[in-house]
């Protein structure tokens, strides 16, 4: 006891000094497995300082705050129980408490491994780049009310659009746009993403940029451009055309988020082909290779199990999609997007002019190969 004593009481000494920077509680004793580990960090709630606890479960994470005194007395509780590890870092030194299976603690005391500590904040409001005082717009497709505020029926996408704007932003500081670009977005729906970046581009970046919207509903392109026209967005125009019909001599960036199967293949090609600085796509569907596919390898026994051979499929398909755009010139990356829709489906593939990948279209022909895979839409449009 004396032992876990003097650990809180570091704990006590670190949070009162203000060199407190985390603590972990891991090697699970408890009965219940699921909860891995337990992150703690101080955070300020309100104006008040509070221990912010993240428990790790094996399919989920939960995040609890609590004043300082009453989560001290429970890490008290949790070390030499349910937790045999507890690791402190702060700025002065790092600590670290071992139970045996006897319960028997020992103590380890380092020097400090961090020279700085997080800014205990948490409830401050995160700054965006697209606001609803600033957007008009958001107001006539339902995310903010005439007051300029996000209703609650509209803050996830909210989130959503200000995500992807942060995507894109991070993508302009790699690959410039240049003077007077040209913006597709293939597949836009009723506009959300569409408004949100032609605004960025012309009023926070301050680019003469022009954009097209294509969509095949005839509705949501007729909504769409008499909001852009009531809200100023001269270079904003919206076409009811499918993806395959669209053409044009100059596309600087191209977009295409949840067109669906082989329309994400047609998206691509028509951007490369027309040299697009920058590709963005969030594919949605991957019929094509899921319906071609006949494994070669010895995971044929594992994607017996449709769901898994669907999932197999998804990798297959956006993994050649990324090295037939690294063959054509292109530098990818392949990440976790915050969906535009209702759906799972939240994969994007960046992609941004950057000399051509000389093995791409060898390791693509090893991946058909163990795969049985005749080949992919993509390289068709492609001619590869």
């Amino acid at each position: 006891m004396e032992t876990a004593t003097t650990f809180i009481e570091k704990l006590r000494t670190a949070i009162a000094a203000d060199t407190f920077v985390k603590l972990t509680l891991s090697k699970s004793a408890a009965k219940d497995k699921s909860l891995r580990n337990i992150f703690v960090r101080q955070i300020e709630l309100k104006g008040q300082p509070m221990l912010s606890f993240t428990l790790r479960y094996i399919s989920r994470d939960e995040v609890k705050n609590h004043p300082i005194e009453e989560g001290m007395a429970m890490i008290g509780l949790w070390l030499g129980n349910d937790f045999l590890n507890g690791d402190l870092f702060t700025l002065s030194e790092d600590v670290s408490i071992q139970y045996n299976r006897k319960r028997k603690a020992r103590l380890f005391v380092k020097p400090a491994s961090h020279i700085s500590k997080p800014t205990p904040t948490h409830d401050k409001e995160k700054k965006r780049m697209i606001t609803a005082e600033s957007a008009n717009y958001l107001t006539a497709l339902g995310i903010a009310n005439q007051e300029g505020q996000i209703l609650k029926s509209g803050q996830k996408k909210f989130r959503q659009i200000n995500k992807y704007i942060e995507i894109i932003d991070s993508l302009l500081s790699q690959q410039e746009l240049g003077d007077h670009p040209h913006i597709v977005d293939m597949g836009s729906g009723k506009g959300y993403l569409t408004f949100a970046l032609y605004d960025h581009l012309r009023n926070n970046k301050k680019v003469d940029a022009s954009m097209v919207g294509i969509e095949l509903r005839p509705k949501l392109v007729e909504f769409c451009n008499e909001l852009a026209q009531s809200t100023g967005f001269e270079k904003l125009h919206f076409l009811a055309q499918d993806i395959d019909e669209y053409k044009a001599e100059k596309i600087d960036m191209l977009i295409a988020l949840h067109a669906c199967d082989i329309a994400t293949d047609i998206a691509i090609a028509k951007g490369i082909k027309a040299g697009a600085a920058t590709i963005v796509v969030a594919p949605c569907c991957h019929k094509q290779i899921r319906k071609a596919m006949k494994c070669q390898t010895a995971l044929q026994p594992v994607l017996k199990h449709g769901i898994l051979e669907e999932r197999q499929a998804e990798l297959i398909t956006d993994g050649i999609r990324a090295l037939l755009l690294e063959a054509h010139g292109y530098k990818t990356k392949v990440f976790e997007f915050i969906s535009t829709e209702h759906t799972p489906k939240n994969l994007m593939i960046t992609a941004t002019k950057a000399p051509p990948k000389p093995d791409a279209l060898e390791q693509i022909a090893k991946i058909k190969a163990d795969f049985g895979i005749e080949y992919h839409y993509l390289e068709k449009l492609l001619g590869d």
